[in-house]
Order: C-alpha cells, then sequence, then structure tokens
C-alpha cells in the first residue's frame, strides 16, 4: 500500500507508529523515487537527504517540474551508481555542468529524460558516458545544435539508443538528422511533435541508416508528404501518428497496405485529403488494433464500412471517428455487429448518429469508453448504451435531446462508470448528477459545464457519495454558491482539479478557503459569454443576431 503513496503522505504515515515507521524504511518502496508528485514542496535538502540515504537502492528517479533545484541536488543524484531511469523534465537549474557530474556517476542509465531544459551542446558531448543508454528526450530543448549531433555518433556515442523524442526542437536541419541516422542506426521509436520545419527531406536522411524504425509520432507536422511514406517504406513499422496535415494523401495509405503488414497503430487525424479509398485500401490489413482519423472531414459510410467489414475489423479494440460528419448509423451498426473486441469508441459531433445506431452498440459487451457528444441520441438510445452495465466512460456534451431521465435510466445499469462528462446540456438539472451519484460511486471525473439548471444540491449528491472524485467542471452553473465548495471540501478529499469559470455567485474568499490544497484550480465571476446560449440567470438565448454577436 505504501508503494501508492506519494513522498510526503509517506513520511506522514513514518509517524503513525513504530511499525508503520520501520514499514517506511523498507528498502523496496525507496527503489522508486518520484519527487514530480510534490514538485511544488520540493527544494534541495529534501532531495539531498533522501538520496544520501537510500543511494544504493534508487533504480528511477523522477524530478520532473522540480525547477527549485541546484547543483547540491545534481550532486547527490551522481552518487547513485545503480540509478538506470532518471527524468529531469524541466528542472530549470539543469545546465551542462550539472550533467557532467551526473554523467561521471550514473554509468548505469538506460532512460534520460532532459526535456524542457537548457542543456547545450556540451550535455549532447557527455551522452557517451552512458553505454548502455536506450532511452533519451530532448523534446524542446532549444539550445543545442547540429553539430552537437555529431557527438551522439562519436566515441562510444549512443549506440544502443531505441527511443528518441525530439519534439520541438526546430532548430534541426537535414544535417542534424543526418547526423543522427550516422551515431544511432538502432533507432525503433521516433517522436518528432510540433515541428513546423520538419520536412520530407528530415525523415529519407534519418531513414537512410535507421531502417530498424516501428513507431513514428509526428504531431503538427504540415510539411510532411506522402515522400515521408515512401522512405519509411523500407521499415517495418507498426505504429504511426502523424496529425494536421494537409499534404499526405490515400497513397500513404497504399504504401502502408503495401509495405506494413504488421501495423497495428494508425493515427491520422484531421488529414484533410484522406478519402473512403485510402480507409479501402487498409481493409486488407490483418492486426489493426487502433485506428484514429478523427478530423479526416472527407470519410463517410463508404469508407468505413469497408474498413470495419476487413481484416482487422474483428481485433479492432479503438476507432476514433471524431467530426466525421458523414457517419452514419449505418457505419455504427456495422461497427457493432463485427468489432467484438473494440473498447474504446469515439463518434464526438458525428451529427448524422441517431438512436438507430446507438441501440445498436448497446449489444457490445467489450465495449467500456464511448463519446456521442453531438450526436442526434436521445434517452432512447442513452437507455439502450447502458444495458450491458461496462461502461466506464461517457461523454454525451452538447446531446440537447437527452434529459435527467436517460441520464437515470443509464446510470441504474451502469455500476462502474468512472468518468462521466454531460458539459452544454442545459436541459440537465440536479436530478441528473443525483442518479450519477447514487448508483456510480468510483465516479472520478464529472463534467457539468454548461448546465445551467444544477445548484448546491447537486454537488451535495456527488460529495455524499462520490468520494474517489479527483476532476470536477462547474463552469457557467451559475446557481452554484460558497455552499456547493464547503461539500466538496468535506465530501471529496481526492478532488484535484476544480473549474468554476462564469460561476457568479461564488466568492473568491470561499475559493480561497476551501481549494487552497487542490492541484488546479480555476474561477472567476464573469456573466456567461453569449457563446454557452445562455445569460446570467439561466435563460436561454434567442439565436438572434443581437445576442449572437
Amino acid at each position: 500500500i505504501f508503494r501508492y503513496v506519494n513522498l510526503v503522505d509517506l513520511a506522514r504515515c513514518a509517524q503513525v507508529s513504530q511499525t508503520w515507521m520501520l514499514l517506511t524504511q523498507n528498502s523496496s518502496l525507496w527503489s522508486d523515487i518520484n519527487f514530480s508528485s510534490v514538485k511544488h514542496q520540493v527544494q534541495d535538502q529534501i532531495v539531498v537527504n533522501t538520496l544520501q540515504k537510500w543511494r544504493p537502492c534508487v533504480l528511477r528517479l523522477n524530478l520532473r517540474g522540480c525547477y527549485s533545484l541546484h547543483w547540491p541536488s545534481f550532486k547527490s543524484i551522481s552518487e547513485c551508481k545503480n540509478l538506470q531511469d532518471l527524468n529531469l523534465s524541466e528542472c530549470q537549474g539543469l545546465d551542462d555542468e550539472s550533467m557532467r557530474l551526473i554523467s561521471e556517476g550514473c554509468r548505469a542509465l538506460l532512460y534520460l529524460n532532459l526535456s524542457y531544459t537548457d542543456i547545450t551542446n556540451g550535455t549532447l558531448r557527455l551522452l557517451s558516458s552512458f553505454p548502455n543508454l536506450q532511452y533519451l528526450s530532448l523534446a524542446h530543448c532549444r539550445k543545442f545544435t547540429d553539430k552537437g549531433l555529431l557527438y551522439l555518433g562519436s566515441g562510444k556515442g549512443c549506440h544502443k539508443l531505441i527511443y528518441l523524442d525530439l519534439s520541438g526542437c526546430i532548430q534541426i536541419s537535414v544535417d542534424g538528422f543526418r547526423n543522427i541516422a550516422n551515431g544511432c542506426s538502432r533507432i525503433q521509436d521516433l517522436l518528432i511533435n510540433k515541428m513546423p520545419t520538419l520536412t520530407d527531406r528530415c525523415i529519407q536522411a534519418l531513414v537512410e541508416k535507421c531502417q530498424q524504425i516501428m513507431s513514428v509520432v509526428f504531431l503538427d507536422s504540415p510539411h510532411l508528404s506522402d515522400t515521408t511514406f515512401k522512405a519509411l517504406a523500407e521499415c517495418k513499422l507498426v505504429k504511426v501518428s502523424i496529425e494536421g496535415n494537409n499534404q499526405i494523401t490515400d497513397l500513404s495509405f497504399k504504401l502502408m497496405s503495401k509495405c506494413c503488414p504488421y501495423i497495428r497503430h494508425i493515427h491520422m487525424a484531421d488529414c484533410q485529403k484522406i478519402t473512403d479509398a485510402g480507409l479501402k485500401m487498409i481493409s486488407p490489413l490483418k492486426h489493426i488494433l487502433v485506428l484514429n482519423v478523427a478530423d479526416c472531414i472527407r470519410l463517410s459510410d463508404g469508407g468505413v464500412r469497408p474498413f470495419v467489414q476487413g481484416s482487422s475489423g474483428a481485433k479492432l479494440r479503438e476507432l476514433n471517428l471524431t467530426n466525421c460528419i458523414h457517419v452514419t448509423d449505418a457505419s455504427v451498426t456495422e461497427i457493432a455487429q463485427r468489432c467484438h473486441e473494440l473498447t474504446y469508441l469515439n463518434l464526438r459531433h458525428c451529427e448524422n448518429v441517431t438512436d438507430a445506431g446507438i441501440e445498436a452498440l448497446g449489444n457490445m459487451s467489450s465495449l467500456i469508453s464511448i463519446d456521442i457528444s453531438g450526436t442526434s441520441i436521445s434517452d432512447m438510445g442513452l437507455r439502450a448504451l447502458g444495458c450491458h452495465g461496462k461502461i466506464k466512460e461517457l461523454s454525451i456534451s452538447e446531446c440537447k435531446k437527452i434529459s435527467d431521465t436517460g441520464i437515470q435510466e443509464f446510470c441504474k445499469g451502469t455500476k462502474y462508470l468512472e468518468y462521466c462528462h454531460v458539459s452544454y446540456c442545459p436541459q440537465l438539472t440536479d436530478e441528473a448528477v443525483k442518479a450519477m451519484a447514487f448508483h456510480c460511486h468510483t465516479l472520478t471525473s464529472v463534467n457539468v459545464a454548461g448546465c445551467p439548471k444544477m445548484t448546491d444540491t447537486c454537488i451535495q449528491y456527488l460529495a455524499a457519495a462520490c468520494h474517489y472524485l479527483h476532476f470536477l467542471d462547474v463552469s457557467g452553473c451559475i446557481h452554484l454558491t460558497d455552499k456547493a465548495l464547503k461539500y466538496l471540501w468535506k465530501g471529496c478529499r481526492q478532488l484535484q482539479i476544480l473549474k468554476m469559470l462564469y460561476c457568479r455567485n461564488i466568492t473568491k474568499q470561499a475559493v480561497l478557503k476551501y481549494t487552497a490544497k487542490l492541484e488546479k484550480h480555476e474561477h472567476n465571476d464573469a456573466d456567461p459569454p453569449s457563446w454557452l446560449g445562455y445569460d446570467w440567470d439561466g435563460n436561454i438565448l434567442s439565436p438572434s443576431p443581437k445576442n449572437t454577436r
């Protein structure tokens, strides 16, 4: 049990009794130390004292976001000779000199995360000190150059590297990627997100020598084209993730079908040129477990149905069709009939999906997470969806046809619900939340933002029954008062994130008093903006130009 508590709570446990104190001194508890969970409280002295006592035992050390650390902490880290996994992401005090200390002492490192730090070429030169390094993240490190990447291949180098994250390193040119290829030819997992400067030539330079790549993630790289997939055709890809790209066409799907017979994960979201023809091309592939084509707005039943009927349909576990507005009940019914292993389905803003399709999904015993926000579902479809009782995550935001009755019927059959988002459903009242709280005691995340009929009573229901609640969004619930915060403070001791925007009856004094221990909270007492669709008193605004400006 003590392995699951953070360092502050572990220190409290040690004060309960001599027996508990002895238990907290068990060396197995100190092989994996996570300072990140208490990052705002961590100072050098805490790190130094902890590591001096347990340094022979420490194998994994997480200091992500510990911005107050300086030389004494990094010196203590260097004395952990058996350290294998070190996360220094967002450590503002880290520099090349600190890394020199660590490189001299921690020769056994396998995993190293330096993302969002100010390291330069000097640190890259030191990486050869870790002869067994396999996993490296330099994401959003902007102060090293192409020349620094030469060091990855010099001397002992990083020849065993199999995972590399270069997300946000916009300073790297084609030459830099060529330097990586020369030194790290064993790379299997490549992450290059948020890289508007990434081009086909960069990938071509890398793949010339890195032909063991199995997984690529290129989110927000708009300049890549089908040429990238022609280069990657030499690799035996099992995972591809690309998002926000207007260059890639169905040809890339054709190349996948021909050259990647074992691909399992395809994420091609917001790729505007992908059409039904592309989905048909990958339908013969036999091992696809995850397909994400969110925001590929040209897709319709003409592509989704053949894919589901294809070789991977019966094995598919996750399917995301968000904003595929031409998809209808015909596809949803086909999914229900053929995808017997499907656990996650996202139909958000598929506005042509109605109760007919959702009722078919009610027979899927494998389904545990579904998002049908912005669809045309009503109480009838929601009732059918709750029949098998295994849904853990439900999102039905912006579903204007759902009433309290639908929520009540769904919750009666679903005891395992953990995540329930019903935001922007202005017709719902306290009775909907009462049903959630009464039937679903394991709720951890609830969102009722934009539901103006909610009152303090609904929060009272949640606080009385849902003691595992971690996240709550009540933004735009204009009738909530300070009482709501008091109920949460008493009943939801595990609450970490609370959002209360446009809650004009909750005072700043109450927010300060009752949210001090939360990880994050947001509050303002402004009137609800017109896009919420109602005024400060909860009256629904008419869609006239006067009210929508």
